[in-house]
């Protein structure tokens, strides 16, 4: 029998990389993705806030292979990268993973049909932060992310006019729900996105590995 092909895991592999346990029928699983470079307090501040306002089950973050829109250079082997969000989650129902490693899948969009496509009685909800929506348009199949899934939006400190504003706003505009509508997100059939508004924190990874560097004592020539 020919070895399983990479981009049809079997269960046993899926539940590995999932800690051990494939999600029940009817799960209501928030989905945040990204480089987690390091992964910061920030992410788990909209996990937090995404279990409570969607009544979510679970958030699963997606530590990529390799951000298509990041930089090779200065990313963390996905290893280290997924250490560090297992400390920083630090929450029963906030699950770091690899699973776009085992999908093969460096995409949002490829990332969401594999997932629909393995567990169609999920209820997925694809989280993220205001300043992701005004760059979304850079994402390959962008749109058909909201034709996959839900989509709950997350105010960010000086983002929120751009982002309403923005292509992808207004592209689905007809189909954002209030945000008193945010519970019920999950059992929405896409395309159904919120906005919400909560008091998040506006730090980066990017800030944290600068600090970092600013912090490192010069080499020795």
């Amino acid at each position: 029998m020919p070895p399983a092909s990479p981009l049809l895991p079997t269960p046993a592999r899926l539940a590995a990389a999932l800690g051990g346990h494939l999600p029940p029928a009817g799960a209501r699983i928030g989905l945040l993705g990204g480089s987690f470079n390091p992964a910061h307090e920030a992410h788990r501040l909209i996990s937090l806030e995404a279990l409570k306002r969607l009544e979510l089950d679970e958030v699963w973050w997606l530590v990529s292979p390799q951000n298509p829109l990041k930089p090779v250079a200065g990313m963390a082997p996905l290893e280290a990268r997924l250490a560090r969000a297992r400390a920083a989650a630090a929450h029963p129902r906030i699950r770091p993973t690899g699973i776009e490693a085992l999908l093969a899948s460096h995409y949002t969009a490829d990332t969401l049909r594999a997932l629909t496509r393995r567990f169609p009685q999920v209820r997925f909800v694809w989280l993220m932060g205001a300043d992701n929506l005004i760059q979304l348009t850079e994402w390959k199949d962008w749109s058909e992310i909201f034709h996959t899934v839900a989509v709950a939006v997350f105010d960010r400190p000086s983002y929120s006019l751009r982002a309403c504003a923005a292509t992808a706003a207004r592209r689905f505009a007809r189909h954002r729900l209030g945000e008193r509508q945010a519970r019920g997100l999950a059992g929405r059939a896409p395309p159904a996105w919120v906005f919400i508004h909560s008091r998040l924190s506006s730090l980066s990874a990017t800030q944290i590995r600068a600090r970092v560097t600013q912090a490192e004592p010069p080499g020795r020539g």
